[in-house]
């Protein structure tokens, strides 16, 4: 029997075994011929001279009579079809899917709503006691340490937990952060600042009085930059929380000017940072803890940059007096206020949101009356339902 000079050469790797991989020869011979291809140098070819061969895989040189099917395991009956369907039975076909990950359980608004009243009660209550009761008076301090704290902790969660995974459908450049974040975060500094610096003179059910007065200034500043347009009944609800903030002012028993001043610039920059939010943030959907993602490290450091000139070293050598205890558990409050407001937006309406703050702050009010003898009038009781009043009015307008 003559070969081929092909089959002289060196031995190659024989060609794919399923008869789908065969090429088909233009040369197809008659009659059973079992000469070797030069494509293929092994002992078959795939050179089929019949249908049947072709549908079996079967070899006119194949003297034991057993096709490629049986070298599969298969029966010749079932030709190429049943190659293939044992193939795909053995190969894994699991898709490449991307991995994905388990989504946040949300909790209910009965669960949570008490929970972060509870946080937000105890945050302004242990500063003030820290402020006052153990005699520690560096707001400044306090503010930059719990931002510092804020800082880390987010980025243990990110690093943990899913609960900053909303930064992933934020693309933050650059411009974006110099233009956009750092000018928020020196309001968000201001506000912060300010804020606690008032309650060393202030008290606690006069300061939630005050506070009162923000949306009148969210409003006023959203009209200044015309967001917002001013009809009949918004001016009402407008001098109707101002009169209830003035008559609890009036009220006020011991009124100090530079912890009212205080205060009333807090205002004003925490309304400002809120519409600012709304101007360069537009499109960006951010939840409290992706925020404070991005704020906490600015203002730690812009916060920090005035402990010298104010406060100086004097929170350092009393940081010890205080105890660790103490200091890592008012950063621990302050934290866990923060993570449970990305819960509760997704747990609650605006409308049950406001009612929820009033609430906290009638209870903050009733605290600061138990707890730290503050005195409250009948005519500054009448001012700040008149404030509250509006401020429901306001939410149910905006919607």
């Amino acid at each position: 029997m003559s070969s081929s000079p092909s089959s002289k050469k060196t031995r190659q790797k024989p060609s794919p075994l399923l008869p789908s991989h065969f090429p088909r020869s233009p040369r197809t011979e008659e009659g059973g011929n079992n000469d070797r291809s030069p494509a293929s140098p092994s002992g078959y070819s795939p050179r089929l001279t019949s249908d049947k061969m072709r549908r079996n895989g079967s070899s006119p040189g194949d003297k034991s009579g057993l096709g490629q099917s049986d070298y599969f395991g298969s029966k010749a009956e079932k030709g190429e079809g049943g190659l293939l369907s044992q193939a795909s039975r053995e190969i894994d076909l699991t898709p490449n899917l991307p991995e994905q990950k388990p989504e946040r359980k949300a909790l209910s608004a009965a669960m949570i709503i008490p929970i972060w009243i509870a946080l937000s009660s105890a945050v302004i209550l242990y500063n003030k006691y820290l402020y006052s009761n153990l005699d520690y008076p560096f707001p400044i301090f306090i503010t930059s340490y719990h931002l510092g704290c804020a800082a880390i902790g987010t980025r243990v969660l990110r690093a943990t937990t899913n609960l900053l995974d909303g930064l992933d459908r934020v693309e933050m450049t650059r411009e974006l952060y110099l233009k956009s974040i750092l000018p928020i975060g020196v309001l968000f500094s201001g506000s912060l600042i300010l804020s606690n610096t008032a309650y060393l003179t202030l008290s606690v059910s006069f300061i939630q009085m005050l506070k009162a007065f923000t949306p009148v200034a969210i409003l006023l500043i959203s009209a200044a930059f015309k967001l917002q347009v001013l009809n009949h009944r918004l001016v009402l609800i407008v001098l109707l929380i101002s009169g209830g903030c003035a008559l609890a002012a009036y009220g006020e028993l011991h009124f100090e000017m530079f912890g009212f001043l205080c205060q009333a610039s807090a205002v004003i920059f925490e309304s400002s940072r809120l519409v600012m939010i709304q101007i360069l943030l537009q499109g960006l959907k951010m939840d409290p803890l992706c925020s404070l993602h991005y704020y906490a490290p600015i203002c730690a450091i812009i916060n920090a940059c005035f402990l010298p000139f104010t406060e100086g070293l004097e929170p350092f050598r009393q940081f010890m007096r205080i105890g660790p205890l103490i200091m890592i558990s008012n950063a621990a409050v302050a934290f866990g206020l923060n993570v449970a407001a990305v819960f509760l937006i997704g747990a609650a309406g605006g409308l049950v949101l406001t009612l929820a703050g009033v609430f906290k702050d009638i209870l903050l009010i009733t605290s600061s009356c138990l707890f730290f003898g503050s005195s409250i009038t009948p005519i500054q009781i009448f001012g700040y339902v008149m404030a509250l009043s509006g401020m429901v009015a306001y939410k149910t307008a905006s919607k």
